[in-house]
């Protein structure tokens, strides 16, 4: 059998030329893919959801008697979700209301008797009015019988008496007098307590509304509610607990308000920049679903700078590792309505660095917050100038 015949040199030039235009061709063109387009993109699939965890713990110690909320469930804003035993709490808060109510009538007392002590000093000023004419009218009879006494007009007994009607006269107007003072320092006493305010700001009725909203705010802390809308998870109480203030009983997740952590190496900051357009893409639902972002912010350290325990690269084990920053994504919020998104889910990232960055919002309020709170004050606070009210008409 005859051996095939070897290609003829012309021929195997003429490959090796057009493998050579052909890997060239490649590598313009991959270079200039690079160059245009590439080049002006960062991505990462290190990156993953993140949200708020909004704990639920209890203000005030208790028995749990009910939990309305379990996990998976979808909750709003102020709705209860778990129910103490507010029966010592409600005890306290009839308490309350009682030294409140006694309060406001015995300062109205005060108001009350500063009128009558300042018609008692009008009365004790017109008995030292009454006890000096006395006095000058006991004084001028003495006087006129001491005169008559030299001439023999009038006998010494008669001289006696008038000494000693002087002598009452002027006791009296002593005795008038020391009550006068006594009932100008009661009265200025009384006016001291009530001067300057009335019965609803006296310092007494204050300090008793306060103990009344105190009380009231700890029968109210029995039940707890959401203080945002989202979904249950970590649900940990049980009925009939005892549970202590600051026990996390659930966890409240804000699903309308998750982001994009995304981990990109330190090389792949150089320029990044907050405000530039991202891609994400979820595990979750694929490359049919795509969720445009904005980068709001890049972390003040890397991953292993906050880790529980930081690598030790002073020591002589030193390894050089490539860094990875966290970079914050914030989501689109119609996509994010339209395709819910779970804590921890995996994503992929990709940053357009080449764009101009879009200047950040400037924020006029607090970052977060909550209302589902706000109840509670206002219905004590109805309740304090209900009290009043009808005790000062009683």
């Amino acid at each position: 059998m005859n051996a095939p015949a070897a290609p003829r040199p012309a021929a195997r030039k003429r490959l090796l030329i057009l493998a050579g235009i052909g890997i060239a061709a490649v590598a313009v063109a991959y270079g200039a893919w690079w160059t245009l387009v590439a080049s002006h993109y960062e991505a990462t699939d290190d990156a993953y959801v993140h949200g708020n965890l909004v704990q639920i713990t209890p203000r005030l110690a208790g028995t749990v008697v009910a939990i309305e909320a379990d996990d998976t469930d979808t909750v709003r804003a102020g709705q209860p979700l778990v129910r103490l035993d507010a029966a010592d709490a409600d005890v306290a808060l009839a308490q309350a209301k009682a030294r409140l109510a006694q309060t406001v009538r015995q300062t109205r007392t005060l108001y009350v008797q500063n009128d009558a002590l300042d018609a008692d000093v009008n009365v004790r000023r017109a008995d030292i009015s009454r006890a000096q004419a006395e006095l000058a009218r006991a004084r001028s009879d003495w006087q006129r019988r001491q005169a008559l006494s030299k001439s023999g007009g009038v006998s010494g007994e008669e001289i006696l008496h008038a000494r000693t009607a002087l002598q009452s006269a002027e006791s009296g107007l002593a005795q008038a007098q020391a009550q006068l003072a006594a009932a100008q320092a009661k009265l200025a006493t009384n006016q001291a307590l009530t001067q300057g305010t009335d019965v609803a700001h006296h310092p007494d009725v204050l300090q008793a509304a306060s103990a009344l909203r105190q009380a009231w705010l700890d029968a109210s802390r029995a039940t707890l509610p959401a203080p945002a809308d989202g979904m249950i998870a970590q649900r940990s109480v049980q009925v009939g607990q005892r549970v202590a203030p600051g026990t996390p009983l659930m966890t409240v997740v804000p699903l309308d308000q998750v982001w994009v952590e995304a981990n990109f190496k330190e090389g792949q900051l150089r320029e990044m920049r907050v405000g530039q357009p991202a891609t994400v893409v979820a595990d979750l639902y694929g490359k049919s679903v795509t969720y445009h972002g904005t980068v709001v912010g890049l972390d003040a350290g890397t991953g292993s700078a906050f880790a529980l325990l930081p690598a030790q690269n002073a020591t002589g084990n030193w390894i050089k590792v490539v860094q990875r920053v966290p970079v914050r994504i914030a989501l689109d919020p119609e996509t994010l309505r339209q395709h819910p998104l779970r804590v921890g889910l995996s994503m992929n990232v990709e940053v357009d660095v080449s764009a101009e960055p879009a200047s950040p919002p400037t924020r006029s309020g607090p970052a977060l917050s909550t209302r589902a709170f706000d109840a509670e004050s206002a219905q004590a606070d109805t309740l304090i100038e209900q009290i009043i009210t009808s005790n000062l008409s009683a």
